[in-house]
């Protein structure tokens, strides 16, 4: 026992003086950690020992965490405090962005120790497993199955929110908006009751009506799930929650806005499957398909699509990003806002508010050594001058234009400022598009058209160029319609499709670009000349083959 104590003692020195070498470790790295704050402008803090609530840590999951190098440590209010081994990072700014918009918070940003870090890290494993903080809704399998069972109909689901505790109303009609594939909800008071309105392929349908006096308890509801002011009825609120289902889940925006007759509610549902959509089943076809195509796999240039809002002119950039989005290369967008998280994708959201906008983004974007640059939209000559630069200097640069068609991009362009020499060879192609409903295949069948409408077809179809006019006999040509069924709510119609114009640089257009003075219509002349299929003759080939009405391709286009 005696011949022990030695070696004891002397692990116990041993220990110590490890033990105090390591706090003088700690303490120099906590020193570097608060002189670098001093030079990159943000405020140090240490972690260590520091008490974090479980509800703070979890605005965060761990796995964010680790990868960021970066967690909540404080949040007091509508005030959050954000730890990070490296704030200046981009990827950190866009984290700060994310955490405001889905919490609806302002976050500061503080410099951390990587030691400082590690010791909050821990906290994680301190947090409940049974333990599950979730902001939203959740609708199971089972009930979605229930309501499906129950809610055949529009009129069934009138009937059904006549008969449920007011608690459940908005879970009834969220699960009833999913299977019958509305993109929008709205809720609207009136003088005498509620209006209950989906947005199905783009057109708004009455669903249900409630009573005037349970109002006030649904908008609360609604309240509640998006982190609104309740107190607050007089002025317009924005929020958003999710939606968990069993394999997917659905972020929904909410817009509350004043009315005469009370606040009136619209949700947004933001589907993730929408922005999964592959390249070759946006509609394009043909010449049009094999064009952009070609386009889309250049190392370089500008590719614009065209159209007003709802067209879907963001989901044929998706598409685009889909099918470019490879390990090998860096995709960065800027977005106004983010609307679908996209996996490899570096997503950055621009906030007016705090200066950061699309011409400021795009100068920061191009630094991050992008090989392709997705720009939500072309609003000024500052973001299209940039955008252009960037096509030319070996950068493939997609993004939006809302003109009307194809043809307009270049007078638009134009009109901003953009020089005509820069432009000319910046640009690879320009999209027009509309969305169109498909006619629904349970209830298809034939229909005659008026000699009015066939006679306007038949000039229209005249005018494609030999090749394609080859391929349609002009005596038996066919169309069709949806006669109403159960499978498509008695509409006719489900689900849209694409219709589409596209033309690409050729040394006409570049000489009518250099003249530096077109117009519209001029440009639309000289696109066809090239081969350009219109819009309006793309949709009535869609038609010939059945995908939709003559009605319809003329309702979304003239």
């Amino acid at each position: 026992m005696a011949n022990q104590v030695p070696r004891v003692a002397g692990e116990e020195k041993k220990e110590k003086l490890e033990e105090h070498l390591s706090k003088i470790k700690i303490g120099q790295e906590e020193k570097v950690a608060e002189e670098k704050a001093k030079t990159t402008g943000f405020p140090y803090f240490n972690l260590a020992g520091l008490p974090i609530a479980p509800e703070v840590l979890v605005l965060m999951p761990e796995e964010e965490a680790v990868k960021f190098q970066a967690l909540c440590f404080f949040k007091i209010g509508k005030e959050v405090r954000l730890g990070a081994v490296n704030p200046k990072a981009a990827e950190i700014a866009e984290l700060k962005s994310r955490l405001e918009k889905e919490h609806q918070v302002t976050v500061q940003v503080y410099l951390i120790s990587q030691h400082s870090f590690n010791s909050a890290l821990k906290l994680y494993k301190t947090i409940p497993k049974i333990r599950e903080i979730i902001k939203g809704v959740k609708i199971s399998q089972a009930e979605l199955e229930k309501y499906q069972v129950k809610i055949k109909t529009f009129k069934d689901l009138n009937k059904a929110v006549q008969g449920v505790a007011v608690t459940d109303v908005v879970t009834l009609i969220i699960a009833a908006s999913i299977p019958s594939r509305a993109s929008d909800i709205h809720i609207e008071a009136e003088e005498k009751d509620v209006k209950v309105r989906f947005r199905i392929d783009g057109i708004l349908i009455d669903v249900a009506k409630l009573e005037k006096k349970v109002w006030p308890q649904v908008v609360n509801r609604i309240k509640l799930l998006s982190s609104l002011k309740i107190n607050i009825t007089d002025r317009p609120q924005d929020g958003r929650f999710t939606i968990y289902l069993a394999e997917d889940k659905i972020d929904v925006r909410v817009s509350c806005l004043p009315t005469a007759f009370g606040e009136s509610i619209v949700m947004r549902l933001l589907r993730s499957s929408a922005a999964s959509l592959a390249f070759k089943e946006l509609g394009l076809r043909d010449k049009s398909f094999e064009q952009l195509r070609r386009e889309v796999e250049r190392p370089n240039g500008m590719i614009v699509t065209t159209g007003p809002t709802g067209s879907g002119k963001t989901t044929t950039l998706y598409a685009i990003l889909n099918k470019l989005n490879k390990p090998e290369t860096k995709i960065i967008t800027l977005e106004d806002p983010i609307e679908y998280r996209l996996e490899g994708i570096n997503q950055s959201q621009v906030q007016h508010e705090k200066g950061y906008t699309f011409a400021k983004g795009l100068r920061s974007i191009l630094r991050q050594d992008p090989d392709v640059v997705m720009v939500g939209e072309i609003r000024d000559l500052e973001t299209a001058e940039i955008s252009i630069q960037a096509a030319l200097t070996g950068h493939l640069v997609v993004s939006t234009l809302h003109t009307n068609d194809a043809a307009g991009a270049i007078p638009r362009f134009l009109s901003m400022g953009a020089k005509p020499f820069l432009l000319a060879p910046a640009l690879n192609a320009v999209i027009g598009q509309r969305l169109v409903r498909r006619i629904c295949k349970e209830c298809k069948e034939e229909v005659k058209l008026d000699a009015e409408t066939l006679s306007r077809v038949r000039k229209l179809l005249s005018e494609l160029s030999e090749k394609y006019k080859a391929k349609i006999d002009f005596d038996k040509m066919k169309f069709y319609h949806g006669k109403g069924c159960d499978k498509c709510q008695s509409i006719g119609y489900k689900g849209r499709v694409g219709i589409y114009e596209v033309f690409t640089m050729t040394p006409e257009i570049e000489k009518v670009i250099l003249s530096g003075s077109v117009s519209e219509y001029q440009m639309k002349e000289v696109a066809i000349k090239a081969g350009m299929i219109t819009m309006v003759q793309d949709g009535l080939i869609k038609a010939l083959d059945g995908v939709t009405t003559v009605e319809e391709v003329f309702r979304v286009i003239e």
